[in-house]
């Protein structure tokens, strides 16, 4: 790649959701007018939008693109394979309501698969034709995407590294992304992974839905949670040199393949409120009771995908990162609950509270809307008779894909080995206390 001239030669810039503008050499950037009746260096110009032209003014996502050659060169598309990866719910697999959760899915047999061909998803809802729902994915990957793109006009793509860093390429730039870190690549736009740790695991959310934001933030007040300021877009950066690509995309839920005779990552200089991003969760300001009580797991939203029903979401994204309880007189884990949101978890590093033994990195749990779930045996017992005392909850980092939509598993998620059948079993010891 080429690196950034000196006017913009820091790795990223900060702000999430903000108009950035960033040239890989000086001056291609054009100044005043908008759009020149030639670009500087006779560049192409082009438009990504993200949102509709009439979105209002706040929603309204578009970046300008001054690049080599434009995305319409390439070659025709012909039908491309990837049988794990499906988009939106499976009606016709009847799911009882009952909780269910997965081992850590196994790295055998990935180190041939890159992060396209090692995408499975596990649960999904909705409908990607519709702009409803989302798709909860793992990836499964061993070789990084060399000559090869990937473009998802289906949704944009959260990801969640597990075991793995991943440097990402896109059109407007690259990202290096490591675990307890996540990135939000936009619709629509090119990107491929590098994986130069080798074997690499991780989540994804596929959200077909309005685009993920920050969530309001009511009686917090103007500070808390995830800062606008902590997320990072790449600067501009562009591959130089020759060689052909093969471009795959996902368009309504299949696979498509073209040759294209140029890398698609030539944009030299662009601006725009659209770009891909990357957020380190360790700068997640944490919100918690100094009281009693147990707050809702909601005060933990990074990110937000709502809907037409305000405060109901198309997709929460909610993260358990390290935190002190100090609440008194409370029980500390989770409560039991029954929920109207549909939660699918996944657990990238630690233990999470609630599951000390049964939940391992790398796994995954769903709980959908209405389904009773809550601490186990062992955790339960545990915190109905501890010393109330402040205690850090460290090394951990959970998270939720929380949607107002049930998710229905895939047929490989339910024939998966990895699919702990004896789930509901961490709960059959918890019996009738009742001592009038």
């Amino acid at each position: 790649m080429t690196t950034a001239t000196p006017a913009t030669e820091r790795l990223y810039q900060s702000g999430f959701g903000n108009e950035y503008a960033s040239e890989a050499v000086a001056g291609a950037l054009p100044q005043g007018r908008n759009n020149p009746q030639r670009a500087p260096f006779d560049l192409y110009t082009e438009l990504l939008s993200g949102t509709a032209f009439t979105a209002p003014r706040r929603e309204n996502r578009r970046t300008w693109l001054y690049r080599r050659q434009p995305s319409v060169v390439s070659g025709r598309y012909q039908q491309y394979a990837q049988a794990h990866w499906t988009t939106g719910a499976d009606r016709e697999i009847a799911l009882p309501p009952e909780p269910l959760r997965w081992n850590p899915l196994p790295l055998d047999g990935a180190a041939e698969a890159d992060f396209i061909d090692g995408m499975h998803t596990i649960a999904a809802n909705g409908d990607a034709e519709a702009q409803v729902g989302i798709g909860s994915l793992m990836y499964l990957a061993g070789r990084s995407m060399e000559r090869r793109a990937f473009v998802n006009a289906d949704g944009e793509m959260l990801v969640v590294p597990q075991q793995g860093r991943l440097v990402i390429t896109t059109e407007l730039g690259v990202l290096d992304v490591k675990p307890g870190e996540i990135a939000l690549l936009p619709r629509g736009m090119a990107f491929k992974v590098a994986l130069p740790d080798g074997l690499s695991r991780g989540y994804v959310c596929e959200n077909y839905g309005a685009h993920f934001r920050l969530p309001e933030l009511g009686p917090i007040g103007s500070n808390g949670l995830a800062n606008a300021r902590d997320f990072q877009a790449p600067v501009a950066a562009f591959e130089d040199g020759g060689g052909a690509y093969e471009l795959v995309k996902k368009f309504g839920g299949r696979f498509w393949k073209a040759p294209a005779k140029q890398s698609p990552f030539n944009v030299v200089a662009w601006h725009g409120n659209l770009a891909p991003v990357k957020y380190d969760t360790a700068n997640f300001m944490v919100i918690g009771s100094i009281s009693f009580d147990h707050p809702d797991p909601s005060i933990f939203t990074v990110l937000t995908s709502p809907t037409d029903t305000p405060g109901t979401a198309n997709c929460d994204f909610v993260i358990f990162p390290p935190r002190w309880m100090v609440m008194e007189n409370t029980f500390r884990p989770p409560w039991f609950h029954r929920n109207l949101m549909s939660e699918f978890m996944g657990l990238v590093l630690g233990e999470y509270d609630a599951k000390p033994g049964g939940f391992k990195p790398g796994g995954a749990s769903l709980h959908n809307c209405m389904v009773p779930h809550g601490p186990d045996e062992e955790a339960f017992d545990k915190a109905a008779h501890s010393d109330l005392k402040p205690h850090k909850l460290d090394n951990t980092l959970a998270f939720m894909f929380e949607s107002r939509l049930r998710f229905i598993p895939t047929n490989f998620a339910l024939q998966s080995p990895a699919l702990d059948t004896d789930y509901a079993d961490c709960w059959a010891g918890l019996q009738d206390q009742f001592k009038p």
